[in-house]
């Protein structure tokens, strides 16, 4: 049974037919259908207490974790981390709490909890 404190950020699919949500506490994302189906269940031994969270154009799930942010790629076929894209030690991530991405710049931009910092990511 989830708790409603655990659950901390949710994101809709370009299609508007899954809503991801992440679950801080027990370490998961949450596909659901849109009647509110559980889908798929993503849980891994690096995702480590998942909070921000943002679906770009193309479908791709943009998670931040305690000490970096990831990029996954989720269905219910196919539920797998794709890439780490940042982390604390190579580019010094701390607590990051947002993440969105803007095609016009082709850039994850992240923000962080500790710091006034915001993160500038360009990706191709």
């Amino acid at each position: 049974m989830l708790l409603c404190f655990a659950l901390s950020r949710c994101a809709v699919s370009p299609t508007g037919d899954k809503l991801y949500i992440t679950n801080l506490y027990e370490d998961k994302l949450l596909t659901l259908a849109r009647d509110g189906t559980l889908l798929a269940t993503f849980k891994d031994p690096a995702l480590d207490g998942p909070y921000g969270l943002y679906v770009t154009p193309a479908g791709q799930v943009l998670v931040c974790e305690r000490l970096s942010f990831s990029k996954l790629q989720m269905d219910s076929e196919d539920r797998s981390k794709l890439a780490t894209l940042a982390t604390r030690e190579r580019d010094g991530v701390r607590y990051p709490m947002s993440v969105c991405y803007s095609s016009t710049t082709t850039s994850i931009i992240v923000g962080q909890w500790v710091n006034d910092n915001i993160l500038v990511f360009r990706v191709e």
